[in-house]
């Protein structure tokens, strides 16, 4: 069978796209879940003047509730392909925001532990993983809309498919990079091997920890939220490797565990270790280490 054939000749007309009928009350449950989160991370984004966790996190969230008001829509109407097309572009796409908030993140506390001790500068941080997750956004969001066009014309999905399988894993591949070089710079932070000298570096008092609890909170929150996306980007993955009537795409218990619960965790775990509450505000000092750190990368 071609990779995504199932919509042009093996769906079961009885059962629909899905090869089951989406539960309702879990729909509705997931719905209301990623609704409140929504809510609280644009209260915390406008109350803390965070703007960046607009289009990150409560986009991810505004995405996600669009994927399962459209996977409700489906549980009453399980043969339409139009519910199904939203939610298969809705819930591929809505994690990449998320990441983009963790990566922002991780740049804002490296600024405070200190640029010396990082292989990139926070402002390359933001910028340079920023951007690929922008394209892995677009990657995935184009090849969303190419297998729901299949779906709807009933030809092969299969371009639309590996189109999605790629985005998700170069965002797969990013996570990576980014956890190995956070990791690295916490280790050299604790040991005190910093990758560039700066004429102005962090100096701590006496009894002062080289990272505060309130960002070790932080950071153990980032983690979660990371492992939460990253589970969730394997099983997408497995998923869509599969084929479109594989037994992992047509067992709803997965999706509901590994997509649904997973992105609901790592959502709500930025709610709860929030950087407008754990990430204390840039200071002069900082500011000067960063520049000069700046100027260091910029020279090499």
């Amino acid at each position: 069978m071609t990779f995504g054939s199932v919509f042009a000749t093996t769906a079961p007309v009885s059962v629909g796209p899905y090869h089951y009928v989406p539960t309702e009350w879990i729909c509705v449950l997931f719905v209301v879940l990623y609704s409140i989160s929504t809510v609280l991370h644009l209260g915390q984004a406008l109350k803390y003047k965070l703007w960046w966790m607009i289009p990150t996190a409560t986009f991810a969230g505004i995405l996600e509730i669009l994927g399962w008001s459209a996977r409700l829509w489906s549980s009453r109407s399980p043969k339409l392909l139009t519910p199904f097309e939203m939610q298969l572009v809705g819930t591929i796409i809505a994690p990449t925001p998320l990441v983009a908030a963790n990566f922002i993140i991780l740049g804002k506390i490296i600024t405070q532990v200190g640029p010396e001790y990082s292989r990139l500068t926070p402002k390359l941080y933001t910028i340079l993983f920023c951007c690929f997750d922008v394209i892995c956004l677009i990657v995935q969001a184009v090849g969303g809309a190419s297998a729901a066009h299949s779906a709807s014309t009933r030809t092969s999905a299969s371009m639309g498919a590996n189109i999605m399988l790629g985005g998700i894993a170069a965002q797969l591949f990013a996570i990576v990079v980014y956890v190995t070089l956070a990791v690295e710079t916490l280790l050299r932070l604790k040991y005190n091997a910093p990758f560039r000298y700066v004429e102005q570096p962090r100096i701590l008092e006496k009894g002062q920890r080289a990272v505060s609890k309130n960002l070790q909170l932080m950071l153990c929150g980032m983690a979660l939220c990371t492992l939460c996306i990253f589970i969730r980007s394997v099983y997408r993955t497995v998923e869509l490797a599969n084929g479109w009537a594989g037994p992992v795409i047509s067992t709803e218990r997965y999706f509901d565990w590994l997509d649904g619960a997973l992105v609901t965790l790592a959502i709500y775990t930025l709610n709860f270790f929030h950087p407008g509450i754990w990430v204390k505000k840039d200071d002069p000092t900082v500011h000067a280490s960063q520049q000069a750190a700046d100027e260091e990368a910029s020279a090499t």
